[in-house]
């Protein structure tokens, strides 16, 4: 070669399917050794990419760790939250349950507390009607004279067995069915009739609810003319005469 012109080394390498290409540019007069320009680039370009994919695959590894770390954590977090779901729904149905036959018992016990009850109601009704029925009136001047004293107490009208009996003896000497046809008022049309010899009006103004309407029912006759006399007289054992 001549002296001025330059000798151009060029070295090829592939490493890792890589090429790599070297250029020497050196005196005509220098000594320089394809070889070693070849091995120089070999070590020079061979060793970076090498590093390189080894750091990008440990990343890769790293972070696929990390994804796997994280998604394991998420299904350990959903199966506890749905553990603690399901151990919730169970108390909830357990107290429900609870609540349902705390309210069922309740509900029997009001029902046979108010069985109970009503039981009792019926046999104190009964008691009490049996105790009415209880009580009986002769069909006699005497339980015609005690039927209207109970009727007259109840009613608040005064009077006695004595002035009762006195005044209905006088009057119609305890015929219930007496009527007399002779004085003023059969005159007129009214005559007195009747236990106690009481005319229809008089019977009809003074008449004790509760009795009969019929003035010859005797009880009826008696508490009629006994509430007159208590309006006109006080009692009817203030009354020794017609009246």
């Amino acid at each position: 070669m001549p002296m001025n012109t330059r000798k151009i080394a060029i070295a090829g390498a592939a490493t890792l399917g890589a090429a790599a290409l070297a250029f020497s540019v050196v005196p005509a007069d220098a000594q320089t050794t394809t070889t070693d320009a070849v091995s120089s680039a070999r070590v020079a370009y061979s060793s970076t990419p090498v590093q390189a994919v080894k750091a990008s695959v440990t990343d890769q590894l790293a972070t696929t760790s990390v994804k796997v770390d994280a998604i394991e954590a998420k299904k350990a977090a959903a199966a506890a939250a749905a553990k603690k779901k399901a151990a919730a729904e169970a108390a909830a149905k357990a107290a429900a349950a609870k609540k349902k036959a705390a309210a069922a018992a309740a509900a029997k016990k009001a029902a046979a507390a108010r069985k109970a009850q009503e039981a009792a109601s019926r046999s104190a009704k009964r008691v009490a009607v049996k105790k009415t029925a209880a009580k009986s009136y002769a069909n006699n001047l005497d339980g015609w004279i005690k039927h209207s004293l109970d009727i007259m107490k109840a009613k608040g009208i005064p009077g006695s067995y004595s002035g009762l009996h006195r005044n209905i003896i006088r009057e119609s000497s305890g015929n219930p069915k007496a009527i007399n046809n002779w004085d003023i008022n059969a005159i007129n049309g009214i005559p007195s009739k009747g236990l106690l010899q009481v005319i229809p009006p008089t019977f009809a103004a003074y008449h004790v609810a509760g009795t009969s309407w019929n003035i010859y029912d005797p009880v009826a006759n008696i508490t009629a003319a006994a509430n007159y006399a208590a309006d006109k007289y006080g009692t009817i054992d203030n009354v020794d005469s017609a009246y």
